[in-house]
């Protein structure tokens, strides 16, 4: 009778986690990790910078309600390990190969941190979305609108999870 009490307890509790995880999920629409940029690749009509950027991590998430939030680490020019002249940035969500809605601004730090939150009237449906990260302020001067894209959200190929563990848990080439 115990034992049945306690399986009875455990599953109620699982049964409510599940719930509740599934409640806050039930929102999210996209999650996607934020990538460095290279010279010469146009997304959404928007030209990617004249030099590569590279990110040490970073992402971008929408809900359902157009909330965007985006965070990135580390985002800098690899060739001088700074920022440049690019103080402030913006995030475009592209659907269909469009630029569908642009963030406000938000300030670029000298380590290349950022943080974006903002709420857009995205297209229902979106196909294919991307996140582009763009400059929109240069020496502290906010551009009248933002300019070329110096991260994207996508994945590496290679990248590995953060688990510490030292192991591969990709099980498609074995």
């Amino acid at each position: 009778m115990k034992r049945n009490v306690v399986s009875t307890a455990v599953l109620a509790c699982l049964l409510t986690a599940l719930f509740a995880v599934g409640t806050v999920a039930g929102e999210l629409v996209f999650f996607s990790p934020i990538v460095g940029s290279n010279p010469g690749v146009t997304v959404g009509g928007v030209a990617s910078a004249g030099a590569p950027w590279v990110v040490r991590h970073g992402s971008a998430i929408i809900t359902d309600g157009g909330r965007i939030r985006v965070d990135v680490r580390g985002l800098l020019l690899p060739s001088t390990n700074t920022t440049g002249p690019v103080t402030q940035v913006a995030a475009s969500v592209v659907c269909s190969d469009t630029v569908a809605a642009t963030s406000k601004s938000a300030n670029l730090s000298a380590q290349g941190n950022a943080e974006i939150s903002d709420r857009l009237t995205l297209p229902s449906p979106c196909f294919g979305p991307a996140v582009l990260i763009r400059i929109a302020g240069i020496n502290n001067t906010p551009s009248a609108a933002p300019g070329a894209w110096i991260a994207i959200t996508g994945i590496i190929k290679d990248a590995k999870d953060n688990d510490n563990d030292g192991q591969d848990h990709d099980n498609n080439d074995r």
